[in-house]
């Protein structure tokens, strides 16, 4: 997904991206660390309880984890405003499993998510 990314903010969103393409395919903690502050919160659904502080958000990604090489992810940034940034993805597992990713992250000062949100649904084959 071709995405029109400009500025300083953008940058922080690819390289955050990045960051987190690493992490989902290491599953190192320091890997997942790296992309958010002590206190952030990590919510996997608009409307769940967080996982807060990055202690909390390694475990939880552990418990979660996916295997490395299952998936791929393409996205493009959607819209960014001050320090919030709006992605939209696309997560094929190689299980043919797809699903239509849209992600709110809040950024700190030094690049690192302070929240993150994610919305993410299966999609239908074909689309």
């Amino acid at each position: 997904m071709p995405g029109s990314r400009t500025g300083r903010m953008s940058e922080t969103v690819d390289k955050w991206i990045a960051g987190y393409r690493r992490a989902w395919e290491s599953n190192a903690a320091d890997d997942i660390r790296a992309l958010f502050t002590e206190d952030a919160s990590y919510r996997t659904k608009p409307h769940a309880e967080p996982w807060v502080g990055q202690e909390g958000i390694v475990t939880a990604w552990l418990d979660a984890a996916d295997e490395p090489g299952d998936t791929t992810f393409d996205w493009h940034l959607v819209a960014q405003t001050g320090d919030l940034a709006f992605v939209q993805g696309v997560t094929r597992y190689s299980d043919d499993e797809d699903y239509s990713n849209l992600w709110i992250i809040r950024f700190a000062d030094d690049g690192r998510a302070s929240e993150f949100t994610e919305w993410w649904m299966t999609r239908p084959p074909g689309v």
